[in-house]
């Protein structure tokens, strides 16, 4: 079983949706990539940085669930990076109400040396050069890098993007930032102008709507589970990643056909992210109720056709 190294924010939240609102509560992409992954029982390293004000049960709870925690590195008089939101009506959109960088604005990350052989690599929402300086350190290059962006990262660091783009294998992004990436409005012309970028795989998440897996001329779509109630879909891109990541770590497989495979285990534990505030549901779920979920999954998707 391979290796994977997570790299992105440990953090604090504090989120308003319709269903209600929270205090300060764990989050950050490292802490849900991680917390996904380890549903595999994945060898999982984070790198990341907190600061004093930051609880020490919160890394024992990831380190009790497998998740190493050597790469997170402890400022002590230093503050947590800590983002407030507020969830409109429709849940898909939002308003940032606070974003404080404290330790976050100096991070460089040093990856722990037991980590750098880690056959995938999950670069998560960070400056390019910050991402750049993780693959830097790798001793042997990676079976597979799987990096996620945002439009922040292409209205400031483009350039720098750009170049990190260029030693990826998968890049994860939402519909609307796919469009910024690639100057185009179709999802199927946009994936070609980022594919030429770089990325053998491109993934486009595209939320309530499932998600795009693009290689070359192969396709795949994955619907997302119809949910009753959504409280908080705050951590529901970086679930979707560390499973999809977890799983392609566990099977060893890089394939487009397991890619498939991965792109449904993301969607699968993504759907039970947002039903609780923070990383609530993610710290209590069960292998029964994955399972129990992917068959209904299954159900979903799978249908019996004539075609004449």
């Amino acid at each position: 079983m391979s290796k994977l190294l997570a790299v992105g924010t440990v953090a604090f939240d504090a989120i308003e949706t319709p269903f209600g609102k929270t205090d300060k509560i764990l989050g950050g992409s490292g802490t849900f990539v991680g917390l996904a992954a380890s549903q595999f029982g994945v060898k999982t390293g984070i790198v990341s940085v907190v600061g004093g004000d930051f609880p020490k049960a919160y890394l024992e709870m990831m380190n009790a669930k497998g998740i190493n925690t050597d790469g997170v590195e402890i400022v002590k008089d230093g503050k947590t990076f800590f983002w407030s939101g507020r969830y409109h009506n429709d849940m898909n959109s939002r308003d940032t109400l606070i974003t404080e960088l404290n330790v976050l604005e100096h991070f460089k990350p040093v990856v722990p040396k037991n980590f750098k052989d880690a056959e995938v690599v999950m670069l998560g929402n960070l400056h390019p050069l910050t991402q750049a300086s993780v693959l830097d350190q790798m001793e042997v290059k990676p079976k597979l890098v799987v990096l996620d962006t945002m439009n922040f990262w292409m209205d400031i660091a483009l350039n720098d993007l750009h170049q990190v783009m260029k030693r990826i294998d998968v890049i994860t992004i939402n519909d609307e930032e796919a469009r910024q990436l690639s100057g185009e409005y179709s999802l199927v012309n946009a994936a070609k102008k980022i594919h030429d970028m770089g990325p053998k795989y491109v993934v486009i998440k595209k939320g309530e709507h499932g998600a795009l897996l693009f290689n070359e001329e192969n396709m795949f779509y994955a619907p997302a589970l119809p949910l009753a109630e959504v409280f908080d879909p705050t951590g529901a891109g970086d679930t979707f990643a560390g499973g999809f990541c977890g799983f392609l770590a566990k099977t060893e497989d890089v394939s487009f056909e397991n890619m498939k495979n991965a792109i449904i285990y993301g969607s699968n534990l993504a759907s039970f992210c947002v039903e609780k505030f923070g990383t609530q549901r993610m710290e209590e779920l069960t292998r029964e109720e994955v399972t129990e979920r992917l068959h209904a999954f299954k159900q979903l998707t799978q249908f019996d056709i004539e075609i004449e």
